[in-house]
This record gives structure tokens, C-alpha cells and sequence, in this order.
């Protein structure tokens, strides 16, 4: 019998350990992807730079979290398991991809916002989440920081 040991993909799809977070670890892996947001607002680049950076950073999270969720379903032995929260934070990033710069107010209404939806998972969401693997994982946690955004973007032009 061999042991299985977790490497680097396991780290991803747990963000770095947040998902072993014994309460809500999806809501750990969100606050992991705020906190990247926040920092990335830190390096002072221009609002298209910072968008562009966070497109980036949210792409390739993405990409690499898709593989790391498909080995962390051999890794714990289930589909989907609750300890792999990439897929949150990549969802949390996407929220904010075209308000790079948001304001504590923003930040905390994107991520109430991101968590209803990542829990309610609204069309197509759900059917999403279905899909095998990695894939399935992350691509519910996309749609729900995609629905985000565009209620971050709505409430802003009704705000003004």
C-alpha cells in the first residue's frame, strides 16, 4: 500500500491551509481571495494595470486550481471535498476583476455578495458544479463571482 502525500496541488486547492479552517472553510478560502485583491490594490498601478494585473492573477489561479482540485478529489477520495477552497478564491477575485481598487464597502459587499451566491448557486451554477474533476470545482465558484460583479457593477451606476 502506498501513502499518498500531500504536495503542491493539495497547497493550492487548500489555499495555502485555509480550507482545513474547521468552520467554514469556504468562507476562509473568500477571505484568502479579498486578501489577495487588497494586496494586489497595494502595488499602485494604474486602474487598467491593476485590472489587467488581477486578470491575470485570477486566470492563472484558475488554470493552476483546476488541476490541484482534480488531484485533491484523488487526494481526500470524494468528489468536491470541502477542504478545497481555490475554487473560493478564485470566485473572490473575479468578483472585484473590474473594481480593482474597491473601498472596505466594496470589498465587504462583494464578498457577502460572492458567498450568497456561492451558496444559493443560481443557473448555471449548479449545472456547473456537475462537471467532472477540477473543472466542476471551480467553474461554480466563477459564475458565482461572475454574478457578483455584475450586481458590484449595477448597485455602483445606481449609487452615483
Amino acid at each position: 500500500m502506498t501513502e499518498r502525500r500531500a504536495g503542491p496541488a493539495i497547497w493550492i486547492a487548500t489555499a495555502c491551509g485555509a480550507g482545513y479552517f474547521p468552520i467554514a472553510p469556504g468562507t476562509a478560502g473568500s477571505l484568502v481571495g479579498l486578501a489577495v485583491v487588497a494586496g494586489l490594490a497595494q502595488l499602485h498601478f494604474s486602474r487598467l494595470g491593476s485590472i489587467a494585473a488581477l486578470a491575470v492573477a485570477t486566470l492563472a489561479l484558475c488554470a493552476v486550481g483546476i488541476w490541484a482540485a482534480g488531484e485533491a478529489e484523488e487526494f481526500f477520495g470524494r468528489t468536491d471535498p470541502g477542504a478545497v477552497v481555490v475554487d473560493e478564491v478564485v470566485g473572490q477575485m473575479g468578483t472585484f476583476l473590474l473594481l480593482p481598487h474597491a473601498n472596505w464597502k466594496w470589498l465587504l459587499a462583494g464578498f457577502v455578495l460572492f458567498r450568497a451566491f456561492d451558496i444559493v448557486k443560481p443557473f448555471p451554477a449548479r449545472q456547473a458544479e456537475r462537471i467532472p474533476r477540477g473543472w466542476g470545482i471551480m467553474l461554480d465558484d466563477v459564475v458565482a463571482g461572475a454574478y457578483s460583479l455584475c450586481v458590484l457593477l449595477g448597485a455602483g451606476l445606481v449609487i452615483r
